[in-house]
């Protein structure tokens, strides 16, 4: 026993010196370029729809909803001046490639560029971000990153509190006029083009004042210590030119580029909010953005909460009904009694999320689903995503599976809250987020009543039986069914689910 324990100290030992001999940090003080929004683009397409849309109401902004991903592509194509894109990742696959190379045609018209990632989940290989940070038009940023030297793992692991938190905020704003806001990353499954599985997920489409709102808070995040210019990051290797490197990637995608580009061209959306035909909502709106002063700042010091600080205003205020619709949802035991609280004013609350099937991070939904009985004993409607809904709805042709990724709030019918917040203690205290707040009565009319026209077609209705046991209430394929246990997963997901329990709940 003796030399055991003196086995697990000696290994204990090796470990620490390893990754305090391993980590290495990236210094956020080299100096970089200080940049704003450009604000003379008054002659340009969409500002010069921007500014008559404005005049016509009341110098208020138009919205609309994007459904599909390649509506949100296709605006890239009318830039003149200048794009600015905040993301939380980009994957190395057909949409991180079609992205690509739409910001380097952009860049070759002379538009100004400016990308700015999240590092920790973007697969995007350090040379294709090098390469179009090459053209003297584009510019990329890297927030909080991680650094190159040493082991990757080693150097989260060693710079943990820090390398933690994380910019989740998804912004997409061209010739500061028109902007995307909501909760797609920049990968395949949120475009639609991932045959297996396929996320739903939702848009803003913002045109007019508000994008000047918009891209106030970008300049804020890109001027930020923690955004880091690319080429400060990257290992100092020998990357091919950009001449050769994007021959290259032309040769393998032109094909795809091609198809699919020409799909976001095509869209009858972008044609007509090209020409000016397009009919969208009239409402007044403001941003909701964390301060990037969050993610260096103590864990939940309410000052830069500032997201979840005015939502949490709006629903003390909020008289009749509110719906949460979000892809992870971890309440805690604040969470529960807050929702006990709406109830108790007579608010109807209606919460949609994923179930274990339709979750793609299962340690999320461990952490949630603790709390189902709470929630439900709160006296909140509690909803949960059917993984092969959609492909119920098209006769079996559908993806394999669905993963529900929208995260919008609807407030007494009124207001309608979209961004990139979840509901969890992540996206609450730990990481950035961005919210675009809507005030539209018509708007929000139509979506909560969309919903619930269509909920019992998506989603199972989560409760207690006579005895306190939950179950899951649906119809699938036409059929009232009644589930007595995780609908639709396999022995093996509730197993990892089980076993996930152990991921302390602060981190989900």
């Amino acid at each position: 026993m003796i030399r055991l324990l003196k086995s697990l100290v000696l290994l204990g030992i090796c470990l620490f010196l390893l990754l305090a001999g391993g980590c290495a940090t990236v210094p956020l003080n080299q100096p970089k370029s200080h940049s704003q929004a450009i604000t003379d683009t008054a002659d340009t397409h969409f500002s010069k729809l921007a500014n008559s849309w404005a005049d016509l109401h009341d110098q208020k902004s138009g919205f609309f909803p994007l459904v599909q991903g390649m509506d949100a592509l296709g605006v890239t194509s009318k830039a003149e001046k200048s794009i600015d894109l905040q993301y939380f990742l980009m994957k190395d696959d057909s949409a991180g490639l079609v992205i690509m190379n739409t910001l380097l045609e952009a860049a070759d018209r002379g538009v100004r560029v400016r990308f700015l990632l999240d590092d920790i989940f973007t697969s995007a290989t350090d040379e294709d971000l090098s390469l179009i940070n090459q053209h003297p038009n584009i510019e990329v940023r890297l927030f909080n990153p991680i650094s190159r030297r040493g082991m990757h793992y080693l150097n989260f692991a060693g710079d943990f509190r820090q390398a933690n938190r994380r910019m989740h905020n998804k912004t997409f704003t061209v010739d500061n006029a028109i902007s995307i806001v909501g909760g797609r990353n920049l990968a395949d499954e949120y475009f639609q083009l991932k045959e297996g599985s396929v996320f739903s997920d939702f848009d803003i489409l913002a045109f007019g004042p508000i994008a000047q709102e918009i891209s106030a808070s970008f300049d804020a995040y890109w001027n930020h210590t923690l955004a880091v210019p690319v080429e400060q990051v990257l290992k100092h290797e020998d990357f091919e030119s950009v001449e050769t490197v994007r021959s290259s990637i032309s040769d393998e995608t032109d094909d795809i580029f091609a198809s699919i580009y020409q799909r976001a061209l095509d869209s009858e959306l972008l044609q007509d909010l090209i020409s000016g035909k397009q009919v969208l909502f009239v409402a007044d709106a403001r941003v909701m953005s964390d301060d990037p002063d969050k993610l260096v700042n103590k864990v939940g010091e309410g000052e830069h909460m500032q997201l979840a600080t005015e939502l949490d205003a709006l629903l003390r205020d909020a008289k009749r009904e509110v719906v949460f619709i979000t892809p992870y949802y971890v309440p805690g035991d604040d969470g529960v009694q807050y929702l006990r609280d709406l109830v108790s004013r007579g608010l109807r609350v209606v919460l949609v999320t994923n179930s274990l099937r339709s979750n793609n991070h299962v340690a999320t939904h461990s952490g949630y689903a603790r709390y189902r009985k709470d929630v439900i004993d709160a006296g909140a409607e509690l909803y949960e995503a059917r993984a092969y809904a959609g492909r119920e709805a098209q006769g079996g042709e559908g993806p394999e599976a669905l993963t529900m990724h929208t995260k919008l709030t609807l407030i007494d019918r009124r207001y309608v809250l979209v961004g990139s917040l979840n509901l969890d203690p992540r996206a609450i205290e730990l990481n950035s987020e961005f919210g675009l707040l809507i005030d539209s009565e018509e708007m929000a009319g139509i979506f909560a009543t969309g919903l619930d026209d269509t909920i019992t077609a998506l989603a199972y209705r989560v409760a207690k039986d006579d005895k306190g046991r939950l179950e899951w209430r649906g119809i699938v394929n036409g059929v009232e069914t009644i589930e007595t246990s995780e609908p639709q997963a396999s022995r093996w997901r509730r197993f990892k689910a089980w076993f996930m329990k152990i991921v302390p709940e602060s981190q989900l």
